[in-house]
């Protein structure tokens, strides 16, 4: 037995899986679940400088590339599963699917996500081969290009999962004055550029070169820098959040006993121009409630002088299909408003093809759901416009910025309304925070959250968090929020493209070094 070489592919084990729980952790740092930037760039310099040593290496291209590949793949595996790991608690504890199962299951998610950035890997060290000594700063760029590849095929293909993708964690770092410019993935290319640019610098005075020019013009820009949207006023909100827990939920003895009483009763009360309650805050189709509720309710805000109302119910029937909607309430004549989720969540709300076996072998309530329209309009409300986004569907900057397209009818506000619930007392409470922060700062607008367990909180247009309610407590958050007019630079490009001048960017970049490479063989 070669115990030389075994030896080596357990470092070659080790360090990419502990750098890549080092990613994880610059999310949501367990402990305070605030995210660390620096860290997210170190630990990511970490693979890179391994990367770099790969590439130097005199063993054919072939074996490098293998050895870049399952370098980045562990690296990858490690990050995604410690930054989505509490989906075992929606399967094994909300779900009753057995621990070793749901713990195979989350594993070999991230594992197969993490196959983007093993392929990231391998091509950077074939391609920056001839690169790298005398030109760090494009073979930088092409790590950049190549791991935003990764993190934007991971966002948009099978529906996309870009949980956890590396821009988040500089959410209240240095890097998130560009977020209105080139959006997330941009941030983390910015980074990902920073990170590699580190690890080519050979000693540690040079490495505080690009470190610093990166501060200093972030820090510029931060401070000279245009302002990009005006004030639409002021207005007043009461964020509701029931603490009501999954198991519990559509449970018809307790939880939505529970839910229906307390919000009924909240909802009725408010003194607030404007009152949110969160996805399936009613857990029924209105058919299906008690005799009276639902028209109650409508026509309690439809007396004149009542706030509005934004209330997340199911709707639909099994001959039209079922959304997971929210709906406006207020006066008559003046308001008849639905906003459907359109970015579902496998397995949560619609069953892809061949893993119907999967789902049945958990107790949850779940169905399959029809996605609503990608441009759907804002509810109009004493001046502000008013963007509903269910759940998760902050996580996609691109799709929000759809309802852009029209600057005469952009939001002025955006209102998330959630339930994560099904993974308990977890950071994904404060990974979700930050992604929607982050939507703030990207769109140039507030997010108010109204939230079933946490994090209920009213965001300002520049990411911060102005009020937020203590999590897995029942109450109601009141405070002000300033509607925004005007576009952001990410909004606009956006709005227009979606995401394909990062995809043409990057890809073009990768292009010339395929070039590159093919000559140099010549």
């Amino acid at each position: 037995m070669n115990f030389g070489s075994a030896r080596v592919r357990g470092l070659q084990t080790v360090w990419p899986a502990l750098a890549g729980a080092a990613q994880a952790a610059s999310m949501a740092m367990p402990g305070n679940g605030q995210a660390q930037g620096w860290l997210q760039v170190l630990s990511l310099s970490l693979l890179a400088a391994g990367l770099v040593r790969t590439a130097r290496d005199d063993q054919p291209a072939r074996s490098s590339a293998r050895q870049a590949a399952w370098s980045g793949g562990v690296f990858a595996t490690a990050w995604l599963t410690g930054c989505f790991w509490w989906l075992f608690v929606s399967m094994h504890d909300v779900g009753g699917l057995p621990a070793p199962l749901a713990a195979l299951a989350v594993g070999a998610l991230a594992a197969a996500l993490a196959l983007y950035y093993a392929a990231a890997a391998a091509a950077w060290v074939v391609l920056a081969r001839g690169v790298m000594a005398h030109r760090p700063g494009l073979a930088s760029a092409l790590f950049a290009a190549l791991w935003t590849l990764a993190e934007l095929m991971r966002g948009r293909w099978l529906t996309g999962f870009p949980w956890g993708a590396g821009g988040y964690a500089h959410v209240d770092g240095v890097l998130s004055v560009w977020a209105p410019w080139i959006g997330v993935y941009g941030i983390g290319a910015l980074a990902a550029w920073l990170a590699m640019r580190l690890a080519l610098t050979g000693w540690v005075l040079r490495a505080l070169k690009p470190l610093i020019g990166m501060g200093l013009v972030s820090w510029g820009l931060q401070a000279w820098g245009p302002t990009f949207t005006t004030s639409a006023g002021m207005g007043q909100v009461e964020l509701l959040q029931a603490n009501i827990s999954q198991s519990a939920k559509f449970d018809a003895a307790s939880g939505v006993r529970d839910a229906l009483q307390w919000y009924d009763a909240k909802l009725r009360s408010s003194q607030q121009a404007l009152v949110v309650a969160p996805e399936t805050a009613v857990p029924l189709l209105p058919r299906h409630l008690p005799e009276g509720y639902w028209s109650g309710l409508q026509q309690h805000f439809a007396a004149t002088g009542r706030p509005m109302a934004l209330v997340g119910l199911p709707l639909g029937s099994q001959t039209e299909g079922y959304t997971n909607s929210v709906v406006a309430l207020g006066p008559t004549g003046s308001l008849d408003y639905r906003y459907d989720k359109s970015h579902l969540v496998p397995f949560g709300e619609f069953m892809p093809p061949g893993f119907v076996w999967f789902v049945q072998m958990m107790n949850i309530p779940l169905g399959d759901f029809r996605s609503g329209g990608w441009a759907q309009p804002s509810v109009h409300w004493q001046g502000q416009r008013l963007a509903p986004n269910v759940c998760y569907e902050d996580l996609f900057g691109e799709e929000l910025a759809i309802r852009f397209k029209d600057p005469a009818q952009a939001p002025t506000v955006m209102v998330n309304v959630s339930n994560i619930a099904w993974f308990g007392d977890t950071l994904a409470v404060d990974q979700h925070l930050s992604i929607s922060r982050m939507r703030a700062i990207e769109l140039g607008r507030p997010m108010l959250r109204a939230t079933n367990t946490g994090a209920t909180a009213i965001i300002d247009h520049q990411g911060s968090v102005t009020h937020q309610l203590p999590r897995f407590t029942r109450g109601s958050l009141t405070g002000a929020y300033e509607g925004r007019n005007g576009m952001t630079p990410f909004a606009r490009w956006a709005s227009a493209w979606g995401l394909w001048p990062l995809w043409a960017l990057c890809c073009t970049l990768v292009a010339w070094a395929v070039v590159r490479s093919w000559r140099r063989r010549q």
